[in-house]
């Protein structure tokens, strides 16, 4: 951050840790940070942990966050703070946005959830602050990339239209063995929401749902193989910005390959009168173990005719390892999420946005090559 700014942080996970300490090691000018959890011990480890992992002059402070009702304290921190930064599992997003519009905070969040997306674009529509929804890693990075990709490629080849964009992310492990070939190195129940809802694509230049799970492929990136899927969430609001002028779109998350093979032999066990989202989250969790040293990769293409018809592709990969911020290593899924989620708190805090801000309102060149994005992703 470039001037002092009051960051209310909900949640007290490893994204949380992420966010409070690249604030905290790599703000110009050190930030007050508020770290709030229903459980306040949490909070405070949280606090603890990233007082141990930076010398710079960061005031940090815990404090009991409850999704039902605020406290006093809580209203106080709440009076006093400019940005919430929503680091909680994503069906308390909508809570927390009524938080931040009766507070008049700035507010982003990183949840792919969509119905939840939708309920914070009605109810921050006519907020006197900006509302920057879905800015993480997928949603999030990957798709103000894309959006870049596409619009440079228009300009490039002065043409209106693609025939293709498509966008992918895997948060792995290094090693991968049978029969499931994946280890956790987020969330559980946002890995099995992604697996079961419906994915939003564009076929045909049109808008549509697609189920989960149900256009595998393989592809090659850096020489390494990996599969890929539809997985629901990820393409954020680009099926809607961009209808009408790509032929395909659609977000796909990369594996390793046989772990989709696995998973759909999971989801057919499970008895139809059954949620499958908490019955796929169980199955996986009995197997699959949960691994700190991880990695991102990420790809986005672009494909069309140029000008004069001749076919064009333009691709971008990168692989992201853990990193060193401060005296703590991040894992890669950790500094891969925090980062753009802490660039759209500076978007805000330095700019008049009000109300909703998608991913393809974003201005691409400006968020992809901020000090914070950058010291992460490297620039573009």
């Amino acid at each position: 951050m470039n001037k002092h700014v009051n960051i209310i942080i909900a949640g007290a996970g490893g994204i949380a840790e992420a966010v409070g300490l690249i604030l905290a090691e790599q703000s110009k000018v050190p930030p007050t940070l508020f770290i709030g959890n229903r459980t306040l011990s949490k909070a405070q480890e949280v606090v603890q942990w990233i007082e141990r992992g930076t010398s710079k002059p960061t005031t940090v402070k815990a404090f009991e966050l409850h999704p039902n009702a605020l406290s006093e304290e809580a209203n106080a921190i709440f009076r006093q703070g400019d940005i919430l930064l929503d680091c909680l599992p994503g069906g308390l997003a909508p809570q927390m946005a009524r938080y931040a519009k009766i507070h008049h905070l700035h507010y982003a969040n990183l949840t792919e959830y969509v119905d939840e997306t939708n309920q914070i674009r009605a109810l921050a529509k006519d907020a006197r602050t900006g509302f920057i929804l879905q800015t993480g890693l997928a949603p999030g990075y990957i798709n103000v990339l894309a959006h870049k990709m596409f619009r440079d490629f228009c300009d490039d080849f002065n043409v209106d239209i693609a025939d293709y964009l498509g966008f992918k992310v895997g948060a792995l492990t290094l090693h991968a063995v049978s029969p499931h070939f994946y280890g956790f190195t987020w969330s559980p129940i946002g890995v099995a929401t992604e697996y079961v809802k419906d994915a939003i694509a564009i076929r045909a230049f049109q808008k549509t749902a697609l189920p989960s799970l149900s256009q595998r492929t393989q592809l090659l990136i850096n020489g390494v193989l990996y599969e890929d899927d539809l997985t629901s969430g990820g393409a954020a609001d680009l099926p809607d910005a961009l209808a009408g002028r790509v032929r395909t779109l659609d977000y796909k998350t990369l594996r390793h390959p046989g772990h989709y093979g696995w998973v759909s032999d999971q989801l057919k066990s499970i008895p139809g009168e059954e949620d499958p989202i908490p019955a796929l989250q169980r199955a996986m969790e009995e197997a699959i173990p949960h691994v700190e040293d991880d990695q991102v990769v990420l790809y986005a293409a672009v494909e069309g005719k140029d000008a004069s018809g001749v076919l064009r592709r333009r691709e971008v990969a990168k692989q992201i390892l853990p990193l060193l911020v401060g005296k703590h290593k991040l894992r890669a899924i950790q500094a891969t999420t925090a980062a753009p989620l802490i660039q759209a708190a500076q978007l805000l805090w330095e700019s008049d946005l009000k109300g909703v801000v998608l991913q393809s309102q974003i201005n691409p060149d400006t968020f992809l090559n901020g000090d914070f994005v950058k010291s992460v992703y490297g620039g573009v």
